[in-house]
């Protein structure tokens, strides 16, 4: 599984290039009609709605990932080990931390929609994909975990 993510980083990590910032210059009014030909298709590429189908399913993604991270942690937790990132408290409060597992599902979108806003679109769909990655990572993780057998005394 780990072999599969980091393959598919690595084959993605190829595409990413660096985004110029958007300037008045290559923006087209609507009275100018933009020239047509290479330019015109890269313009195109990098103006989409932000709700595609793209974002779409990372977001779905990431919200998956999520939902199988708190299920682990909350494995770990019955098995005897120890949340390393936030307290056990918290986690053992299972209404609270599915809040958090929530709203780290609500900043991940929140953060792809401020790279939206500003025109840095492949950071906007790099989020999720890290996002997606990080927590599925912890969640296998959590999973390949030895369970922690409490010390008995004679």
């Amino acid at each position: 599984m780990i072999l599969l993510l980091a393959l598919a980083t690595f084959m993605g990590a190829s595409k990413v290039c660096a985004q110029a910032p958007a300037t008045e210059a290559q923006v087209p009014s609507p009275a100018v009609v933009p020239p047509a030909g290479k330019n015109q298709t890269k313009e195109r590429l990098q103006q989409h709605r932000f709700w595609d189908k793209k974002n779409d399913w990372l977001f779905a993604g990431v919200g998956a990932a999520r939902t199988f991270d708190y299920f682990s942690t909350l494995n770990l937790r019955r098995r005897g080990g120890q949340e390393i990132l936030i307290t056990n408290d918290l986690v053992d409060n299972h209404a609270v931390f599915a809040v958090v597992e929530a709203a780290g599902t609500g900043v991940s979108i929140g953060v792809s929609y401020l790279f939206h806003h500003y025109g840095h679109h492949k950071l906007e769909r790099w989020t999720s994909i890290v996002h997606f990655g990080l927590a599925t990572t912890g969640a296998v993780r959590n999973y390949c975990l030895k369970t922690a057998h409490p010390k008995t005394t004679p």
